[in-house]
């Protein structure tokens, strides 16, 4: 099996551990390719989403023509969206945004856990990363106060996803 040939720039010494290295988590958007969907449910919360997601990866380096966004009618649709995005072989890294908020009846826990189930499997499937930013919550005031923390953590997560794959796949 041997020792696997780890460029130097990628990597940093663990103080405690000898010939141990641990790749540098990066943010350096510059020459990534990042795809976004959103869900037009809770469109107002989506948008929000939307907006700290796309400002934060604009302050990360990703250029703007390099940043796609596709809408989609539901959180259950964008699965399918981002696996036909990440099939393309164009992004180095994906974004889902929505909302789904709890109602009266048993379709939150379904819409919940099957999105997030789906959004697994495409990213393990593709071996493209996906940011989950579909927010889960119980009302209204709740997605109001996550949109915008949660909308920049995805760019974040996405980015430094992006960049982790390529420096492990730059490995020989």
């Amino acid at each position: 099996m041997g020792t696997p040939k780890i460029p130097g720039s990628l990597i940093s010494p663990r103080a405690r551990y000898e010939n141990i290295y641990e790749y540098d988590a990066s943010l350096e958007g510059d020459g990534l390719a990042i795809g976004i969907v959103m869900s037009r449910f809770n469109q107002d919360i989506g948008e929000g989403l939307l907006s700290a997601c796309t400002a934060e990866l604009k302050q990360l380096g990703v250029a703007d023509r390099n940043i796609a966004i596709a809408s989609v009618p539901g959180a259950l649709e964008i699965p399918l969206t981002l696996q036909t995005m990440a099939r393309s072989g164009r992004f180095d890294a994906l974004v889902a945004l929505g909302a789904v908020i709890r109602g009266e009846t048993y379709h939150f826990e379904i819409v919940s856990n099957d999105s997030c189930r789906a959004l697994m499997e495409v990213q393990l499937s593709s071996g493209v990363p996906i940011a989950n930013g579909i927010l889960t919550c119980e009302d209204d005031d709740q997605a109001l106060a996550r949109m915008q923390p949660k909308g920049a953590d995805c760019a974040r997560a996405a980015v430094e996803m992006a960049r982790l794959l390529r420096a492990l796949r730059e490995v020989s």
